[in-house]
């Protein structure tokens, strides 16, 4: 039975090695459900989850944070290499735009 205020994250895609759709769940990646329909699978990789879970939480297990619920500041740092840095540094500067601004553009295309 699925969990009341379930904020994790699902999806539902097709497998054509198995010929069904296939549940799955981001924050759990291990486990996935497979059926028929896509409403099947939903249906059945939340329940899985809501089992999981549940004992989970009797084992004194960690469980883990729905990606809905967390906090996000915004800030990560990305290491690329010297040539990639001066090429950004470049293209920056001839949009007349921090680097910050062109790579951030470009990620949330």
């Amino acid at each position: 039975m699925a969990m009341k205020n379930d904020h994790y994250t699902y999806r539902v895609t097709w497998s054509e090695e198995d010929n069904e759709y296939v549940g799955l769940c981001t924050e759990l990646p291990s486990l996935s459900w497979l059926a028929k329909t896509q409403e099947a699978a939903l249906k059945g990789i939340r329940n899985v989850v809501a089992d999981v879970i549940k004992d989970m939480k009797k084992n004194g297990e960690e469980i883990p944070q729905p990606l809905a619920n967390k906090n996000y500041s915004g800030k990560f740092m990305v290491r690329v290499p010297p040539e990639v840095h001066r090429s950004l540094a470049i293209q920056a500067a001839e949009s007349g735009v921090s680097i910050n601004r062109l790579v951030s553009t470009r990620l949330s295309r």
